[in-house]
């Protein structure tokens, strides 16, 4: 995997999305605070380096343990699913693999990498998607993300797991998402 974030921006509502999740413990955590100082959050749309936001998950899974930003994450997928339901791309009776298509195609918009690195689905079936990350995203903050996108679609028993991990050597890392 090309783990280069030269030159990759994403929106600053993704940064936002984070933050919101320590705003009343700001105190506690101006290191986490500080890293966006000199960003413009103000408006959703403007693009900030990717490498900022990778940087803040690693600070809240290191400092804050893999767990709370698997929990961050969760937030975040369902402010994706809210994302995706506000434009019209799904309502809110699309199917699993219609809402992983949509975030495929809503990361092309909202990722701006000159190789058009992001997601892909590598396998699916009637009750579960392997998904493929090949962008640099933390994967514990995805776990959350895919797990937040699809208890919104209103399947029961979700399950979404790391069977491919870039850390164990793998090239990508992909997350089977089940449910029942």
């Amino acid at each position: 995997m090309n783990h280069s974030t030269e030159n990759v921006t994403l929106y600053a509502l993704f940064l936002s999305d984070i933050l919101k999740n320590y705003e009343n413990k700001k105190e506690e955590y101006p290191d986490l605070f500080q890293m966006v100082e000199e960003l413009d959050l103000s408006e959703p749309f403007n693009k900030v380096p990717i490498k900022v936001y990778n940087e803040m998950c690693a600070w809240i899974e290191e400092n804050l343990g893999k767990f709370n930003l698997i929990r961050v994450g969760r937030n975040v997928g369902e402010s994706i699913y809210q994302g995706m339901l506000d434009s019209g791309a799904i309502t809110t009776s699309t199917k699993p693999l219609e809402i992983m298509k949509t975030l495929i195609k809503m990361a092309e918009t909202m990722i701006q990498d000159p190789e058009k690195r992001g997601w892909e689905i590598a396998a699916s079936s009637e009750h579960s998607i392997q998904m493929r990350r090949t962008q640099t995203f933390n994967s514990k903050l995805q776990l959350g993300v895919l797990d937040g996108l699809i208890r919104k679609a209103g399947v029961g028993g979700v399950k979404v797991d790391l069977v491919k991990d870039v850390e164990a050597g793998d090239e990508f890392d992909e997350f089977l998402i089940s449910w029942v």
